[in-house]
């Protein structure tokens, strides 16, 4: 089992689910996150414990955002194939991808996300703005940068495949 899967069992992301999470708004609403807990954890000195209701609210909200939303009216859109080129890409023990998207580059955006990550809670911690804005852009840079690799990976995959094939409308 891929780790990319295990992690879309913690996020209830079942054939039902992964389709609602296509809706381009899930998406997109998902890069919200990150900047409220960095905004709630940073108005602890003003607030004092009071940070943790809207630092709470977006880690819930991190976990429900993929199954709020209806299935998306068509996944023709860069948004609905970052996410259905997931779905191939946690699935490749299974059904093998392509060489050219076999490649180290997708551990590496994974990296440079996490080292994003960890940058934007250091600068939480020590209120370093720049800090956290160097932080949250590495983070989403990795990330979306990754996305776009399963854009591509799902245009490569979905005529060959049955399955993929059918996502798409």
């Amino acid at each position: 089992m891929t780790l990319e899967r295990k992690i879309a069992k913690a996020f209830n992301l079942t054939d039902e689910n992964w389709m609602k999470h296509a809706n381009p708004v899930s998406v997109w609403t998902r890069y919200s996150v990150l900047p409220i807990i960095i905004v709630s954890f940073w108005s602890r000195t003003w607030i004092d414990w009071w940070c943790l209701l809207p630092a709470n609210v977006s880690i819930l909200w991190m976990f429900f955002n993929p199954i709020v939303f209806k299935k998306p009216v068509s996944t023709k859109n860069w948004a609905s194939k970052a996410v259905l080129g997931e779905r191939v890409f946690l699935n490749r023990d299974k059904v093998k991808i392509p060489a050219k998207h076999d490649i180290p580059l997708h551990g590496l955006l994974n990296g440079i996300s996490s080292i994003g990550l960890i940058l934007a809670i250091w600068s939480t911690i020590y209120y370093s703005i720049w800090g956290a804005v160097l932080g949250v852009s590495l983070a989403y840079i990795g990330k979306s940068w990754f996305l776009d690799r399963m854009v591509w990976l799902y245009e490569d995959m979905k005529d060959d495949n049955e399955t993929y094939k059918s996502w798409e409308y």
